[in-house]
């Protein structure tokens, strides 16, 4: 049993902790921005003031929030983690976020006498539900070795992908990857629909072939039963582009194809959507062919 701090306990962050305490670990939290779910709770979830009461309490302080900012703010902001470190504890940041900004915090946790990792993940509310997530580790081999426990408990795609921040660029390039799919889904199912095809038995038929995918399973799904409650927000989502394309401008990069994937979430947001889960990305080129999937009374019935 190991002694594990928890801060962000949100869609993603909840579940993960539930997995943990399910483990048989002492698991402390404190709340960050979402309270702390009665079922942790009633799980023996502990909760402390500040960061810092949680950084005390644990061997192991794991963070799981938005973006980066509130993680600087977590672990060296007033009463944060940093604060109530000492030498030999492991700092594992779980968000996705800079990975510039990721090397830097590692090598201020590391002068502290402290192993440092950056796993963001992959999977959802879903994959966080069923601790089926995709981890990608950034970090020196020992302190991976030292979480790998923690981090089976969580996901089932476990890999060390390099030093520190190589995580958060493994996470950025899966973004791309996320939202180009999201988008190549949307075009194809509007174009089906317009076209006088039943969405849900293309979507059926694809599933067969080449063009199956995760996203088509899922988020076409989505698509077709009008289902745009996150999941994972296009507010999120567009901050992860973001980083990918100040990422290639920085290295010289074009990266045409995420640059039209993020002005089409920026077009959601404009129209009120920044909180709609990332697959709803499809409403902008719905509103492009003045023509949705399926309209939203019928959308049960057309996805069955």
């Amino acid at each position: 049993m190991a002694k594990i701090g928890f801060i962000g306990l949100g869609i993603m962050g909840a579940p993960m902790v539930g997995h943990l305490l399910d483990g048989g670990h002492e698991v402390t939290s404190t709340v960050h921005r979402t309270p702390a779910p009665d079922e942790l709770t009633g799980k023996g979830l502990k909760l402390v003031e500040t960061a810092k009461a949680v950084a005390e309490a644990s061997d192991i302080v794991i963070t799981m929030v938005p973006n980066t900012p509130q993680v600087e703010a977590v672990l060296f902001g007033e009463n944060g983690v940093a604060e109530g470190l000492s030498s030999g504890k492991l700092v594992i940041d779980m968000s996705s976020i800079s990975p510039i900004e990721t090397k830097v915090f590692a090598a201020k946790i590391n002068a502290l006498g402290c192993d440092y990792l950056d796993a963001p993940v992959s999977g959802g509310e879903v994959g966080a539900k069923g601790a089926s997530l995709t981890i990608m580790v950034g970090g020196a081999e020992a302190a991976f070795e030292t979480a790998k426990p923690i981090f089976e408990l969580m996901g089932k795609n476990i890999t060390l992908v390099g030093a520190n921040g190589v995580g958060q660029t493994t996470k950025v390039a899966n973004q791309i990857v996320v939202a180009l799919t999201i988008e190549a889904v949307g075009e194809a199912l509007v174009f089906a629909s317009k076209a006088g095809a039943d969405p849900a038995k293309v979507r059926q038929a694809l599933m067969g072939g080449l063009a199956t995918s995760r996203i088509l399973e899922i988020h076409g799904e989505r698509m077709i039963k009008r289902t745009f409650d996150p999941g994972f927000r296009i507010e999120l989502h567009q901050k992860d582009l973001n980083l990918a394309l100040q990422g290639a401008k920085a290295l010289g990069v074009s990266l045409p194809n995420t640059a039209t994937a993020q002005e089409l979430f920026n077009a959601c947001a404009a129209n009120g959507g920044a909180g709609w889960d990332h697959s709803a990305m499809v409403r902008a080129l719905e509103l492009m062919a003045a023509h949705p999937v399926a309209e939203d009374e019928a959308a049960s019935a057309a996805a069955e």
